[in-house]
C-alpha cells in the first residue's frame, strides 16, 4: 500500500501499482490517521517477514474496535487485488495447459478429433460454502481487471470517456465503501442466482467462442463434448432447504437465461444478414422458412435471411414464454409455434447456414453470430446448464421403506439383509406396478423426495432429456443403494420396465470414505453383473462413478485419501471393461488440498492410465468458482485447461518404468500415514474439544456464506461435521492439518529414501502429491498457529505439540525427497505468491486470536462479531484456496 514494498511486490509492477491506489483510497476515505496506522502495522509485518526485528503487537493494541474492522478490510482488500494481478500474469498456469499443446504432444490432430467427437468433459458448479466475499465485492473486482486489461493495451481512456486510473480508483473506493459481510444467510435461491451469473455472463459466451478456435486447430467440427453442469438447486444431501421448488427455480431461470441469450443472438443475426436474391441464390430450405415466417415487410421482400429469421425469432420468443411464463424483452413481430426441443431450432439455424455455404459463402456459414449460435443451442439447449440430483442413500432406504410398507409388500425392508433387499428391489423394478398412491399421508421426507423426482419428469418434459442426467447416491454402501434410487425414478416415470428397463436418469454411486473407495469395485462389479442393469448400461454405452476427496480426507488424512482415490479409479477399470462399457468417472474436488484442490491440469493428467478416456467431470466450488470463471479471460485458460488435460491423459500417458512397485511402496506409506491420522484425529483423548476451541469453527458456523448447515446432525464429532468447514478452519489458524498430517510419519518411517526420490521424479500421480503437500506446507505456519493456543484450556495444550512436530517432519521429508533447502524452492512463482501474503496474514491471525477471546469471554460488543467474520472473509482471500 506504499511505495516501499518487499522485493516479492515489487517483482509484480500490477500488484504494486493497485496497492499504491488502494492506499491512496485508504488515506482520502479513511484519513490519514487511520491509514498512518495501516501502514505501521503493514511495514512492521513486512520487516519481520524478511528477518527484520521488530514487533508487530503494539500497533495492533492501539487499534479501537473501528479502526480494527476498518484494517481487516483494508489487508482483505490488498489480499483480493494480489490475487487480480496474479491471475492476470497466470501465476498457476501450466504451459502445458491448452490444447495445442496438448495436440503436438500427442502428434496427431485427428486422434485428437476422434476422441474429443465422442468424449465428456463437464465443470460442475456448487454451492458448497467456501465463497465468504459477497458477490459486489466480486462484481467491483472483476470490473478492476476489465480496465486493468484496457490500460495493457496503452489505452489511457475507456470507451465511454473515463480516464482509466479515476475509473481504478472509482472502483477502489467502491470495494472501500462495499460491505463485505453479508447480513442475511443464504438461501438456496440465492445461491442460485450467483451461479446463473456465471453461467449466463461467463460460460454462455465463452465456450462457443473456444469451441470455434479448437474447430480451427484441429481442422474438423467435434460435436459439443465441453458441458456446464450444476448442483445448485438439486444436490439435497444434508440440505433440506432443496426442494422441488428449489429444483424448477433454477432450471426456470436458466431457461429463461439461455433463450434471452438466443433471442439476442437472433436479433443480431437478423441485423446481420442482409442478402438480397438480386445478389445471390438462396436454397429451397431457406425460400421455405421465409415463407413460413409470413413476413409482409416490403423492406425484406428480396432478403429470405432476414425473413427466416424473423421466423425463427418468433418461434424461440414463443418457446420463451411457453417455459418461462414471461413475454421477453424485445417481442416477435409475428405470432408462430414455440419449438419443442432445441434440435428443432438446430436444424432451422443448420439449414441457414448450409445455405449459406451453398452459396459460396464459407466463412459466412461457419463463423460470426451464426456459428456462436448453433453451438450455443448444441452445448446449452433450453437448460443451459445439466443439473444433477443428489441424496443421502440413508434417506432413500427409510423412503423406499416406508413406500414398500404403505403399498402392502410383505416384511420390514429396513430389516432385510443384503441380499433380501436386491432381491425385493429387483422384484418391484421388474414390475409396472406403482408403489405410490394418491389416497396415503406420506411423512414429510418420502413426500418431498417423491416430488422431486416428479420435477425431474417434469423437468424432462419441459427443458429436454440433457436438463438432468444423472441422481448422484451420497453415501454409497450396497448394491441397494443403487436399486433404490431406480424405484424413486419409477415412480416418477423416469425408469420404465421392460426388456430391457430403460432409464432417463442415470444412478450414479458416491464413493466418499475410505472402506467406501475400497468396497466400490465390487459393488460396481454386482451391479453390471444384474442383467437388467447389463442391458441398460450397454444400450447408453457408459457409466459413471463419483470419488469424493473431502470426506475421504477427514476420514483417513490427505494422503491415504489420495492413494485410496488412485487405487479405487484403478480397480475400477477392470470391472468396467468386463462390463464392455465406457468408465466415466466424476471428481468431486474442492479448493482446498485437503479437498482436492490444486492444478486442475497437474491433477487430471495424474489420474491413471485408462481411467480417464475423453471422459470426465469435476466439481468446481467456493472460492475457486469466482477465482477460475470471474472474467471471461480467466474461464478461457481454466476451461482450456481441463480439455488439455483430458486430451494429454486419454492419449498420450505418462509412463514409468516401475510403477508396480511404486504401488506397493504407496500401500505402505497410506498404512502409515492413516494409523497416524486416525490416531490423531479420532484416538486422541480430548481431540474434538481441543479442535473447537483452537480453531473459529463455532465462528464460521456463523457466517451467511451457504444455505447448508456445518453439520450433517446436531453432533459435534468429528465424524458428523462436514468435510468442509473442518477444512475451512484449520486453513484460519494456518495449521492446514488436512492437507499434510500423517505424510511426515509416513515419509520418516519408510526406510528407502532413494525409492521416494526415483517415484518423485518419475511418477506424475506423486509429483502432484508432493506439488499440493509442498504448498500446503508452505502456506501453514506453526508460529502463528501456535498464538490460538492462548483460547485453548491448558489440559489439551499438548495436542498441538504433536501437531507442530508433524509438521516439521513432513517438511523435512518432503524437502529430503526432493533434494531442496527450502520449500517452494523449485517453483520461484509460487513460492513469491506465498511470501507475498504472509506478512498480510499474520497481523489478521492476532487480530482474529484477540478478538475470538473477547468473543468467548462473553463481551457484547457487535463489533466483535462482525471483527471475527471480517478476519476469516480477509485470511480466506489472502490464502486463495482454503476451503
Amino acid at each position: 500500500m506504499a511505495d516501499s514494498e518487499a522485493p516479492s511486490i515489487a517483482q509484480n509492477p500490477d500488484i504494486r501499482y493497485l496497492g499504491k491506489l488502494l492506499g491512496d483510497v485508504i488515506r482520502a476515505y479513511g484519513g490519514d490517521a487511520l491509514f498512518r496506522r495501516i501502514e505501521y502495522i503493514r511495514s512492521a509485518s513486512v520487516d519481520r517477514a524478511r528477518g527484520v526485528e521488530g514487533e508487530i503487537d503494539s500497533g495492533l493494541e492501539a487499534l479501537g474496535l473501528d479502526d480494527m474492522l476498518a484494517f481487516t478490510r483494508g489487508f482483505m482488500l490488498f489480499s483480493m487485488l494480489a490475487n487480480l494481478a496474479e491471475d492476470r500474469q497466470g501465476v498457476a498456469a501450466d504451459p502445458e495447459a491448452d490444447l495445442a499443446a496438448a495436440i503436438a504432444r500427442v502428434g496427431d490432430k485427428q486422434t485428437v478429433a476422434a476422441l474429443l467427437d465422442k468424449g465428456l468433459i463437464v465443470p460442475v458448479l456448487t454451492a458448497h460454502p467456501t465463497e465468504v466475499r459477497r458477490k459486489s465485492m466480486i462484481d467491483h473486482r472483476n470490473h478492476i481487471a476489465d480496465l486493468m486489461r484496457l490500460r495493457d493495451t496503452g489505452a489511457t481512456v475507456t470507451p465511454d470517456g473515463d480516464v482509466i486510473e479515476e475509473a481504478l480508483i472509482r472502483q477502489i473506493a467502491l470495494l472501500w465503501q462495499t460491505r463485505p459481510l453479508r447480513r442475511e444467510k443464504l438461501v438456496v435461491a440465492d445461491e442460485v442466482g450467483t451461479a446463473l451469473s456465471y453461467l449466463r455472463d461467463i460460460f454462455l459466451p465463452v465456450m462457443p467462442a473456444l469451441y470455434a478456435q479448437w474447430e480451427r486447430l484441429l481442422g474438423a467440427r467435434p460435436k459439443s463434448f465441453l458441458r456446464a453442469g450444476s448442483w445448485i438447486g438439486g444436490d439435497r444431501d444434508g440440505n433440506p432447504f432443496v426442494t422441488a421448488d428449489s429444483l424448477r427455480l433454477a432450471l426456470g431461470q436458466s431457461a429463461e437465461a439461455v433463450l434471452s441469450h438466443y433471442c439476442d443472438l437472433l436479433h443480431a443475426l437478423g441485423a446481420e444478414l442482409s442478402i438480397s436474391t438480386e445478389l445471390a441464390a438462396v436454397t429451397p430450405e431457406v425460400e421455405a422458412l421465409a415463407d413460413k415466417a409470413h413476413d409482409e415487410s416490403p423492406a425484406r421482400s428480396d432478403e429470405p435471411y432476414r425473413r427466416a429469421i424473423t421466423g425463427i425469432y418468433a418461434r424461440t420468443a414463443a418457446t420463451y414464454q411457453t417455459l418461462t411464463g414471461k413475454a421477453p424483452s424485445r417481442p416477435a413481430a409475428i405470432s408462430a409455434e414455440p419449438y419443442r426441443k432445441p434440435s428443432e431450432l438446430r436444424a432451422d439455424l443448420v439449414a441457414i447456414a448450409h445455405a449459406l455455404a451453398a452459396g459460396g459463402g464459407a466463412t459466412l456459414a461457419s463463423g460470426g453470430a451464426l456459428g456462436r449460435l448453433i453451438r450455443a443451442v448444441e452445448t446449452f439447449g433450453f437448460h443451459l446448464a445439466t443439473l444433477d440430483l443428489r441424496q443421502n442413500s440413508d434417506v432413500h432406504e427409510r423412503v423406499v421403506a416406508e413406500l414398500l410398507k404403505e403399498a402392502g409388500v410383505d416384511g420390514d425392508y429396513a430389516a432385510l439383509d443384503e441380499e433380501a433387499r436386491v432381491a425385493l428391489l429387483r422384484k418391484e423394478l421388474a414390475s409396472p406396478r406403482p408403489l405410490k398412491s394418491p389416497h396415503i399421508a406420506y411423512s414429510d421426507e418420502t413426500r418431498s423426495e417423491l416430488e422431486i423426482v416428479d420435477a425431474a419428469a417434469e423437468a424432462h418434459r419441459r427443458y429436454g432429456a440433457q436438463a438432468i442426467t444423472t441422481y448422484i447416491i451420497s453415501k454409497t454402501a450396497t448394491l441397494s443403494d443403487l436399486l433404490e434410487v431406480d424405484i424413486l425414478l419409477k415412480e416418477a416415470g423416469l425408469f420404465r420396465p421392460g426388456t430391457p428397463p430403460t432409464a432417463d436418469i442415470m444412478v450414479v454411486p458416491l464413493f466418499e470414505t475410505i472402506e467406501d473407495l475400497e468396497h466400490g469395485p465390487a459393488i460396481m462389479s454386482a451391479y453390471f453383473a444384474l442383467p437388467e442393469v447389463a442391458a441398460r448400461v450397454s444400450v447408453r454405452g457408459h457409466q459413471e462413478v463419483m470419488v469424493g476427496y473431502s470426506d475421504s480426507n477427514k476420514d483417513g488424512g490427505y494422503l491415504t485419501s489420495v492413494w485410496s482415490l488412485n487405487e479405487a479409479s484403478r480397480a475400477l477399470k477392470p470391472v468396467f471393461e468386463a462390463a464392455g462399457t465406457s468408465m466415466q468417472l466424476f471428481h468431486g474436488r474442492g479448493g482446498a488440498v485437503g479437498r482436492g484442490g490444486g492444478s486442475a491440469f497437474a491433477a487430471i493428467a495424474a489420474q491413471p492410465q485408462g481411467t480417464v478416456e475423453g471422459r470426465i467431470r469435476i466439481t468446481e466450488q467456493g472460492e475457486v468458482i469466482a477465482a477460475k470463471y470471474g472474467t471471461r479471460q480467466a474461464a478461457s485458460v481454466n476451461l482450456e485447461a481441463i480439455v488439455a488435460a483430458t486430451v494429454v491423459t486419454s492419449l498420450a500417458p505418462v509412463r514409468t518404468r516401475d510403477e508396480e512397485h511404486f504401488h506397493i511402496a504407496m500401500r505402505t506409506l497410506s498404512k502409515t500415514a492413516f494409523r497416524s491420522y486416525r490416531g490423531l484425529v479420532y484416538e486422541t483423548e480430548g481431540f474434538r474439544r481441543f479442535f473447537r476451541q483452537f480453531t473459529p469453527i463455532e465462528e464460521i458456523a456463523g457466517l451467511k456464506i451457504g444455505s447448508r448447515p456445518a453439520s450433517r446432525t446436531k453432533s459435534d464429532a468429528i465424524e458428523d461435521l462436514r468435510a468442509i468447514p473442518w477444512v475451512f478452519s484449520w486453513a484460519q489458524t494456518r495449521v492446514m492439518l488436512p492437507g499434510w498430517y500423517g505424510t511426515g510419519a509416513a515419509f520418516a518411517t519408510f526406510g528407502d529414501i532413494g525409492l521416494l526420490r526415483s517415484m518423485a521424479a518419475e511418477w506424475p500421480f506423486f509429483q502432484t502429491t508432493l506439488a499440493n503437500l509442498e504448498m500446503v506446507l508452505a502456506k501453514s505456519d506453526m508460529a502463528i498457529a501456535d498464538h490460538y493456543l492462548a483460547l485453548v484450556e491448558p489440559q489439551y495444550r499438548p495436542i498441538f505439540d504433536g501437531i507442530r512436530d508433524g509438521w516439521h517432519q513432513a517438511r523435512d521429508c518432503l524437502l529430503t525427497i526432493t533434494g531442496q533447502s527450502r520449500l517452494l524452492e523449485r517453483t520461484p512463482s509460487l513460492d513469491a505468491s506465498v511470501r507475498l501474503r504472509l506478512p498480510y496474514i499474520e497481523p489478521l491471525n492476532l487480530l482474529q486470536i484477540e478478538l475470538i477471546r473477547r468473543h468467548r469471554a462473553g463481551e457484547s460488543d457487535p463489533r466483535i462479531a462482525e471483527g471475527i467474520q471480517l478476519s476469516i472473509n480477509a485470511i480466506a482471500t489472502a490464502l486463495r484456496n482454503s476451503g
